[in-house]
Formats: C-alpha cells, sequence, structure tokens
C-alpha cells in the first residue's frame, strides 16, 4: 500500500523511515514538511496538494507535534484515507474522540500508535502478571530532553506535555499489562518558571487491589537514561527495564536484551496494514487520560528555569 510521511523530524527519520522501507505492507510515495524529506521521495509542504495529486495514497501517517496533528488528521480522512497518528495522538481528549467518530462514519481506519507497548517484553511481562497479586508498581522514567528533544521548545508549551512526552509511553505500557484499570489519585508536576508544561512530575494512583502504584517522571536526566518498571507482587518481582526490552523474574533475565526502539515501530506499520485490511479501529485513549487526569488534579510547583 501506498503511504505518506506528514512530519519529516527526528523520530520520522530515525523509526518511520526505516520502518516503512524494511515493511513489505508500505510503499513511502509522499512526505510533507516544511523543512525534511527522505530522498528519493517526492516531497510536498502543502498537505492538501499532497492528497489532490496522489488518490492512489491510501495512508497518512502523522508525526506532527500533538496540536496541528487534528487538523491534517481530520482533512486526512475526509479525503478518504486511513490514518496512523503518533503518540499522543492528539492535544486533547475530546479531539481524539471526534477524529475517531469521523473515522467510523467514513468508514476508515484509524490507529492511535502506542510504541512502548510494542517493546519486545511488553506481551511478556502483561502475561505474566495476569495471575499475579501485585502488591506495588514503581515507574522511574528519566531522560533528557536535550538529546531525545533538541531545541524544540514547543514540548513545554501548552499541548506539548512536557515530561509527559515520554512519560505516557510508560504509562502506555503499564495499562497494557495490569489486569486491573487504575485511575490517578494525586500528582506533583514540577514546572520551570519559564515553562508552560511540567520538566518533572510525581503521580500517585489508585488501585482495587489495594496495591502501591506510583511514577516519577523526570526530563532533567543526565548520562545514563532510566526507563523501568517494578511490580512486587506476593509470588514474586517483575522489573522491566530499557523501556520495557528486557525483563527480569527475581532478578533473574529473560531472553535477550532489546535496546532502544528495536522492533517497536515495525510492529506498529504491521498493526497499521491489519487495521486497515480488515476496516479496524484502535483509539485506546487510557494512557492519555491520566496524563489529562494529572493536569486536573496535580500541585503544581514551580522549579528553576529551564532552556536548551
Amino acid at each position: 500500500m501506498d503511504i505518506a510521511l506528514v512530519g519529516i523530524g527526528k523520530i520520522a527519520v530515525d523509526q518511520h523511515v526505516p520502518s516503512i522501507a524494511a515493511s513489505p505492507d508500505w510503499d513511502l510515495t509522499a512526505t510533507v514538511s516544511r523543512q525534511g524529506s527522505v530522498e528519493g521521495v517526492p516531497a510536498f509542504d502543502d498537505f492538501d496538494r499532497m492528497l489532490e495529486e496522489n488518490p492512489g495514497i491510501r495512508v497518512v501517517s502523522l508525526c506532527l507535534p500533538p496540536v496541528p496533528r487534528f487538523d491534517f488528521a481530520a482533512r486526512a480522512l475526509k479525503a478518504g484515507r486511513h490514518v496512523m497518528l503518533e503518540k499522543p495522538p492528539g492535544a486533547t481528549l475530546s479531539e481524539c474522540g471526534e477524529l475517531e467518530n469521523l473515522a467510523r462514519a467514513q468508514g476508515l481506519s484509524l490507529f492511535a500508535t502506542w510504541h512502548s507497548r510494542e517493546a519486545d517484553k511488553v506481551d511478556a511481562a502483561k502475561a505474566w502478571l495476569a495471575d499475579k497479586t501485585l502488591r506495588s508498581l514503581t515507574v522511574t522514567w528519566r531522560e533528557d530532553v536535550r538529546r531525545w528533544h533538541p531545541g524544540q521548545d514547543w514540548i513545554f508549551e501548552p499541548g506539548g506535555l512536557g515530561v509527559f512526552d515520554p512519560g505516557i509511553n510508560a504509562l502506555s505500557i503499564v495499562t497494557k499489562i495490569l489486569p486491573v484499570p487504575i485511575h490517578l489519585a494525586s500528582a506533583v508536576l514540577r514546572i520551570p518558571e519559564n515553562r508552560q508544561a511540567p520538566i518533572a512530575a510525581a503521580l500517585s494512583f489508585a488501585h482495587p487491589g489495594g496495591a502501591r502504584v506510583a511514577c516519577e517522571f523526570d526530563f532533567r536526566q543526565e548520562g545514563e537514561q532510566t526507563w523501568t518498571i517494578e511490580a512486587v507482587c506476593d509470588e514474586g518481582t517483575l522489573l522491566l527495564t530499557h523501556g520495557g526490552g528486557q525483563m527480569y523474574i527475581d532478578g533473574q533475565p529473560t531472553g535477550e536484551t532489546e535496546v532502544g526502539l528495536a522492533g517497536e515501530y515495525p510492529r506498529l506499520y504491521a498493526a497499521m496494514a491489519a487495521l486497515v485490511r480488515k476496516g479496524g479501529i484502535d483509539m485506546d485513549l487510557s494512557p492519555m487520560r491520566h496524563v489529562a487526569d494529572a493536569f486536573l488534579l496535580g500541585r503544581r510547583e514551580t522549579v528553576a528555569p529551564f532552556d536548551f
């Protein structure tokens, strides 16, 4: 199937482009960006012109920041194209709901992707936890915004999510591996005095079985990056590291370690191809609901200014 990629930034170049190129399902036949391009692929700076001139493109994959994403997604759906959304799928829950309604009305596929759910050991962690008695689950997600979003001031503007841009990855794993739903009980949002979105956050959740569930997110980590989830159960302790790429049970590793985002985006594009073929929609918004609740319920603390 022919596919267009919109927004040629770091994540598109590093993950989307090579995943499409390696896939038997897709041919990248157009890009839309104000700045970036992909060698050998027709490049457009006008989205509507790309749609008009390429009626054979069935699918549009959107790698734009969250705030402008709704407008592009709605235009693509109204033009009869299936749509794949980079995480988070939008800037608000309401606009995501509107996109789903539009896709259903048009008979089109819509996919809110959560790439961290495709990390190598996430499914194994879900299976292990399915019949366990959870006592505590602790998420530690610390990374360097300067490394992953160099100079991207939009991430600290309204709608940019701040530290929840990576934090929502952790929440996407948690909402997949836990066998029961949880909801936010309290949050602390640490916001630089010169920014609009948090650079760090601490979250506490209510668990129906009484387990302690807590998350610590920080965008100021230097040196080694930390992406871990530890689940302490009556039957043993599970530890996910490398963002879900490695799993330990009671300190013993299970399988080989997959680092970085290895395998995650190829699996997302395979899932999108399956959705298009069967006419399906996947718009699970549970990770985004937790973030929205944190902004609703969280206590704000002002911290030192931050500049790239």
